[in-house]
């Protein structure tokens, strides 16, 4: 384990480091305009939701590590204390890279990108027409945690308006995941695209009381087959199958021939019903898991 202590090393490489770990980061494409009336399009990864009564929405344009020199979308959002948050989705995510440019103050990164200026609602900058949603807010405070390079203004913003393409919603009306196909900022140049294979399910433990890891038998716990996800998926059921399911399931095929192939070698018995308790695990199916992890030989 690399140990670092932030004061040994540089700001710019500190910086390297907070990015490349604390990821994937959603991206804030905030839209904003100065006391002039001059719109700035720019994205920050420094952001997230932290609210919803009030709905509350917070980014941070830090100061820039090279030169400690501020960014427009701060000063704008200090002249004019209004901003349009606009999530980014992969369809758009070249677009959005292209406004992060450093443009000169009072050129138009909408113009630049080649993305649509959307009149808002209730606030004056407008908000991007291409983007899947957009929140208009109006600025509650700008917080800043410091003065040198690298510091942050954390923009606390009260979300006034919502809107929504209807096409990323599903047949209840919630935002479906897959048809937002949104991205994230990671270190570098990196991006990840939260769709396909790289979005998964996980039941809330709040839907019921998990029985625990610690409650699950030590041959179970100290498997060399499950993991430490696998575990905690087991840990999550609210009680463990009783004994007349555990003596019905043991005239499931697969447990019979496990019986009687490896009626001599406990240890290979033990090993391919985690084997199979695990591939269950992965697909869904925890009870069924729980069942074959308990049969006894």
């Amino acid at each position: 384990m690399k140990s670092i202590n932030p004061k040994d090393i540089s700001t710019g490489e500190l910086h390297g480091y907070l990015l490349g770990a604390i990821a994937p980061r959603p991206i804030a494409f905030a839209s904003t305009i100065d006391k002039e009336g001059k719109v700035n399009l720019s994205p920050f990864s420094f952001f997230n939701v932290f609210g919803s009564n009030p709905p509350v929405l917070v980014f941070s344009p830090s100061r820039r590590v090279r030169d400690n020199t501020t960014k427009h979308s701060l000063d704008n959002v200090l002249e004019v204390p209004e901003v349009v948050i606009n999530m980014v989705n992969f369809t758009m995510v070249e677009q959005m890279s292209l406004a992060s440019t450093e443009y000169d103050k009072g050129v138009n990164e909408f113009v630049k990108s080649g993305l649509t200026e959307e009149k808002s609602l209730l606030i004056k900058p407008p908000r991007v027409k291409e983007s899947p949603v957009s929140f208009e807010c109006k600025v509650l405070q700008v917080l800043p945690t410091g003065k040198e390079g690298g510091a942050g203004n954390l923009v606390i913003c009260e979300v006034l308006m919502v809107h929504i393409q209807e096409e990323i919603l599903d047949q209840n009306g919630k935002i479906n995941p897959f048809k937002l196909d949104s991205v994230s900022r990671m270190g570098g140049d990196w991006y990840c695209r939260a769709n396909g294979n790289a979005l998964f399910e996980i039941p809330k433990p709040l839907r019921n009381k998990g029985v625990g890891v610690d409650e699950i038998p030590l041959g179970i716990r100290n498997s060399t087959v499950l993991t430490g996800n696998n575990l905690g998926r087991l840990g999550n059921i609210e009680q463990l199958p009783t004994s007349d399911e555990l003596k019905e399931y043991s005239q499931h095929p697969t447990i019979q021939e496990f019986k009687v192939r490896f009626q001599n070698d406990e240890e290979s018995y033990v090993f391919h019903l985690h084997q199979l308790a695990k591939e269950k695990l992965e697909d869904g199916f925890v009870e069924e898991a729980w069942k074959i992890l308990l049969q006894e030989k």
